[in-house]
């Protein structure tokens, strides 16, 4: 019994190899099926085999179907739902330059209990598919199909969480195609319909179907009025590159009006669409020696190829490509006036073009960013999908070039800094030749520094800090213009002389220090480690998407931004990141910044800002107003502020104002109060990371405002330093957090410094000679504050508050973190300064040129005498 129990199992399992064999080219997922349950298993009616999913994707949560009115088969009756994250992918090896046809199966079936129908969107690569919408299909179950050509041998495809709802999907077909089959001059072919001409035939799949196309009999009331079916018992010859069953092509209809054309109206894939058809004709009637069927295909009144002869039981195909200008598509076979016997049709298939334009990363970058994935085991939901495109879900860490949607992106960046690296440097690091820069600081990293990193010619920028590296620099990472910071390795040598063997009498107190410092550095790691995580988690991805699903009432469409700025009419500036343009919303001004689609950094910082913006509100911090996230389309919508950035009224460009030494005092104090906000008055605190003139906006009557919070951070608190990529504007950049990649507020003081010298000097930033710092330091040697004070003021200022002044900022800007002040200090000082302006004002009778300064200071602040 045990022996014939073995043989019957072993004939069942030869059966299975044997039909798989027969879908060489098919991959069958039954989306949700847990894995141990029965994978793979035949489907009954189709006989394919559906094997579970869930070693393709990293990702969601398995579900099952609770209502199946319908009856669905067993592959629909579970599904994988995505909760987590806004983008999750299936990766698939599929074979490169050969067209494969692929299917989406969603049935909701009230899986969650909810009854609340979804809406998300499907993504092929990095370009939009299709959107699921099922409250606008009222229907419990949809599918999509596309015919496209992979250009590499792995295929993407992804669910992006649009609104509320949650993404989910039933099943996964993909069918390899004949070769050469269903060629298109450009894009992918999104199937409209696929029909055969039979009275009462049913649907046609696996195994009548080779490829296990979808044949949907049509049977419409054109069979009752104007159409008359014919159908032979004789077998029929399919042998074409299409290969059609011929189960399809056993049927045909023709016009019961032997003088009529043969009518067709299409499934409108909207108006302008271009339409490819493929026509399936064969003779299945025995004709007379006189008889002669000859008929032309045209669109509309549009002839699309040369007359068509069928064959006597044999396929003709054939394909054609056309437009529909109107929103009506008629397609006619109309008998030639040779023809004796009206048009036949057998088989029709209906396709649109579907685009798509974005490039997908190059491959090989692809490869060696999931090698290093692989190595270091990085399970980072985000890293699904094309690393690089779209931006919106670009994996973090990664900066990449891709300023072309027709040119594949390369990876240009790598951050894994405090990503807990252990292991040697990953040998896949060599496979991005476009690397400028590569961040592995503060993680567990061992071996020693390859020199394959000194032969990468595009690389610049490495820092290697705060590992456990051994061993000495290689000579080829020691050339001219690479920057490389390895400091906080106690066991690396940094130069020949460390590769001597010390004497035997030092060797034991030498590595009980480096053990020892060792430890310590391990044990600060972990707790730096521990805290930007826990900072992450407060103002991280769980803020990003609050800020988008439920701040509906601050969300504007993209309509709507066109219609507030009069489609775009008035340019106010321009930044890194898109266009500033002037609107209306409700009768008040607003200013509009579109995020330009070639940004490299602008979605990120979009993110940010309406995050940021939307929970922190001080008079002196710029409001939003609303914000528009829409598919492509992003755009930040702020207050209107009339009288521009302060870098203006300094410069007295564009022809603002030269603001006196009254209001650029006001200015600087209303700046640090919005600074002191983020620092201590927000939680989690905040670094700007940007301050400059450039982002200090004037309103109606000269109060200063703080914007651009793109790239500003979260950090743990006034003490707390984070390790962080370093971001801002050259000049304003704290050179202490540039060369450690430590962010704390200290590094808001610094750019604040910064912007108090340009406010009291009006030199530039940088030139060619110097930075302001430095142009200052050399003057206060000379004690006379009139070299050192902007000129256009025409000393119109009290020198006890300029000299306050200057000495705040130059504090300000001291190269050590530790030597500067914090933002009250610095409001505290301000306010003695315009304490001893207003004494000045005072003295003259309280008369101004042209504005006036109207701050209300404690009574108890009294000007010092320098």
């Amino acid at each position: 019994m045990t022996k014939f129990l073995g043989l019957l199992l072993s004939l069942i399992a030869i059966i299975h190899i044997i039909q798989a064999q027969g879908q060489q080219g098919f991959t069958s997922l039954d989306c949700g099926l847990p894995a141990n349950e029965t994978s793979p298993y035949e489907e009954s009616y189709t006989k394919l085999m559906f094997t579970s999913d869930e070693t393709f994707i990293r990702s969601g949560r398995n579900g099952r179907i609770r209502e199946n009115p319908e009856g669905f088969a067993k592959p629909y009756e579970t599904l994988r739902y995505f909760p987590d994250g806004i983008r999750n992918c299936y990766g698939l090896k599929v074979e490169k330059g050969r067209t494969h046809m692929i299917v989406a199966r969603f049935v909701y079936g009230n899986y969650d209990g909810f009854d609340v129908k979804p809406k998300f969107d499907l993504y092929l690569g990095p370009n939009l598919w299709a959107t699921i919408d099922f409250q606008r299909l009222g229907t419990n179950s949809t599918n999509e199909e596309i015919l496209h050509m992979p250009t590499s041998d792995s295929l993407q495809i992804c669910l992006v969480k649009t609104g509320e709802t949650t993404p989910f999907i039933s099943a996964l077909e993909i069918r390899a195609l004949g070769n050469d089959s269903y060629i298109t001059k450009s894009g992918s072919l999104m199937r409209l319909s696929r029909s055969y001409f039979s009275k009462s035939g049913s649907n046609i799949r696996y195994m009548k179907d080779i490829y296990d196309r979808e044949w949907v009999a049509h049977n419409g009331a054109s069979f009752q009025k104007e159409w008359t079916q014919i159908s032979t018992a004789l077998d029929v010859n399919n042998s074409n590159k299409y290969v059609p069953p011929k189960d399809v092509l056993i049927h045909a209809a023709t016009p019961t009006d032997a003088n009529a054309p043969l009518t067709i109206e299409l499934p409108s894939g909207g108006s302008g669409e271009e339409y490819y058809f493929y026509a399936h004709f064969a003779e299945i009637q025995d004709l007379q020696a006189k008889d002669t069927r000859e008929f032309n295909i045209s669109l509309n009144g549009e002839v699309l190829s040369d007359p068509i002869i069928p064959k006597k039981l044999d396929i003709t195909t054939v394909s054609s490509v056309g437009t529909c200008q109107g929103m009506e598509c008629i397609l006619q076979l109309t008998r030639t006036n040779r023809s004796t016997l009206s048009p036949l049709i057998n088989a029709l298939e209906i396709f649109t073009v579907i685009r798509f334009p974005q490039s997908e990363t190059d491959e090989n970058d692809v490869a060696a960013i999931k090698n290093i994935e692989a190595k270091y085991g990085l399970s980072r939901i985000a890293w699904q999908g094309d690393p690089c495109v779209p931006r919106q879900f670009l994996w973090g860490g990664l900066n990449c070039s891709n300023t072309d949607m027709s040119i594949s992106p390369r990876i240009t960046s790598l951050n894994l800094s405090s990503s807990g690296l252990t292991g040697n440097i990953a040998a896949a690091v060599q496979n991005l030749p476009q690397l400028e820069k590569l961040d592995l600081s503060n993680n567990n990293l061992t071996g020693g520094v390859p020199e394959f990193l000194g032969n990468m010619k595009s690389l610049m920028f490495i820092n290697l800090s705060r590992n456990n590296l051994n061993g000495s620099i290689p000579q080829a990472l020691q050339k001219q213009g690479l920057e490389l910071l390895v400091d906080g390795n106690p066991m690396l040598c940094l130069s020949n002389a460390c590769r001597k063997r010390p004497k035997k009498k030092v060797l034991v107190p030498i590595v009980a220090s480096i053990a020892s410092a060792a430890v310590v550095i391990a044990v600060l790691v972990i707790f730096l480690v521990w805290r930007k995580k826990k900072a992450t988690a407060v103002g991280g991805t769980s803020m990003v998407n609050d800020t988008f699903a439920n701040k509906k009432s601050r969300r504007f469409t993209y309509s709507e931004v066109v219609k507030m700025t009069n489609n775009f009419q008035r340019v106010i500036g321009k930044g890194g990141s898109g266009m500033v343009y002037q609107g209306t919303v409700n009768g008040s001004e607003v200013a509009i910044k579109l995020l330009s689609q070639t940004s490299t950094q602008g979605y990120e910082q979009f993110k940010a800002e309406v995050d940021l913006l939307l929970r922190v509100h001080h008079t002196n911090l710029v409001s939003l107003v609303g914000y528009c996230y829409e598919g492509d389309h992003l755009a930040l919508i702020y207050e209107f502020l009339p009288n521009g950035d302060l870098k203006q009224h300094l410069s007295g460009k564009g022809g603002r104002s030269i603001i006196n030494w009254s209001v650029r005092l006001r200015t600087a104090l209303e700046t640090a109060l919005g600074l002191e906000y983020l620092h201590v008055g927000c939680t989690p605190p905040m670094v700007h990371r940007d301050v400059k003139t450039a982002n200090i906006l004037l309103d109606e009557n000269f109060k200063a405002k703080l914007a651009d919070f793109g790239i500003s951070r979260s950090f743990g608190g006034r003490e707390s330093q984070e390790f962080t990529e370093v971001a801002g504007t050259h000049g304003y950049i704290d050179p202490e957090y540039y060369r450690t990649n430590r962010l704390a507020e200290k590094s808001d003081v610094y750019s604040y410094g910064v912007v108090l010298l340009e406010m009291i000097t009006n030199k530039p930033v940088i030139s060619e000679e110097y930075h302001v710092a430095e142009w200052v330091g050399t003057k206060l040697n000379q004690c006379d504050i009139t070299e050192i004070m902007d000129p256009k003021l025409c000393g119109d200022y009290d020198s006890n508050s300029a000299w306050r002044a200057l000495e705040l900022a130059v504090s300000c800007t001291d190269t050590s973190s530790s030597k500067r002040p914090i933002m009250s200090q610095v409001i505290n000082e301000l306010k003695e300064c315009i304490a001893c302006e207003n004494s000045r004002i005072s003295n003259n009778g309280g008369l101004l040129e042209s504005q006036e300064i109207n701050i209300s200071l404690d009574s108890t602040v009294v000007p010092r005498a320098r």
